[in-house]
């Protein structure tokens, strides 16, 4: 299973949001590279990048700043946020960026959806999907899809995606531990590429979540607030 630290860019920091609440907001750093560098140190493969301007709307421009985390560090670098188009995942596929990884166009677009997964290839697109009550949420959680999780998830494999990164909204930023649940039950259920995101606050989340068979697992604040170290816990699960 695949441990991948998060770096949430908002206004330029680095931050986390409780439940995705611009108003609840925490900054832990003025220099995302900086810490790009720090989880690249401590062991990390892949760091999970989210543009939380774009997905938000604010009229920032965090490109520059993700596009220098990806000639820094030289790992894969996966972004999400704000993706809503063939050519906005283009402009990032295209400048380095390994995976981007998009929700909302899942729903409101699938054209271009289709359109991603046929010109870059199914390893180079993930979609979100963010969740609340088992019903998908879209543009920065702010909307209800109104559809529910497994049946999303069905919907999108028939079209050739493979992996999902599936967030609890109610978990994200609480450190209270993942939805193993819901996790586990779309692992054996629907045979899906998962990487859960929202909740991871100990080792033994990790451990827990690698035992149902996760394709790998985002860990936000729980590195920040120092609850988990990097390097253990890539140590021991590997």
């Amino acid at each position: 299973m695949k441990i991948i630290p998060s770096i949430d860019i908002f206004k330029g920091k680095v931050v986390r949001l409780v439940k995705g609440d611009p108003k609840n907001i925490t900054i832990y750093s003025d220099n995302p590279v900086e810490i790009a560098e720090k989880w690249k140190i401590q062991g990390a493969e892949m760091i999970h990048v989210v543009d939380l301007d774009s997905a938000l709307g604010t009229g920032i421009d965090n490109h520059p700043e993700i596009l220098r985390i990806v000639k820094k560090t030289k790992i894969p670098i996966q972004v999400g946020g704000g993706i809503r188009s063939y050519k906005s995942a283009s402009t990032l596929l295209e400048k380095g960026v390994a995976r981007v990884v998009v929700g909302t166009v899942a729903f409101r677009n699938l054209k271009e959806l289709d359109k991603m997964i046929q010109v870059f290839g199914k390893d180079k697109i993930t979609v979100a999907l963010d969740y609340v009550a088992e019903k998908v949420v879209i543009k920065g959680w702010t909307q209800s899809t109104g559809i529910i999780l497994k049946d999303a998830i069905s919907k999108l494999q028939e079209r050739g995606v493979e992996v999902f990164l599936l967030t609890a909204v109610e978990r994200d930023g609480m450190l209270s531990g993942p939805d193993h649940k819901t996790l586990s039950s779309i692992v054996k259920t629907q045979n899906a590429k998962v990487i859960a995101s929202g909740g991871v606050t100990s080792i033994q989340d990790l451990i827990r979540l690698k035992k149902s068979g996760l394709f790998g697992a985002i860990i936000g604040k729980a590195l920040y607030e120092e609850k988990i170290s990097l390097e253990e816990a890539i140590s021991t699960l590997r």
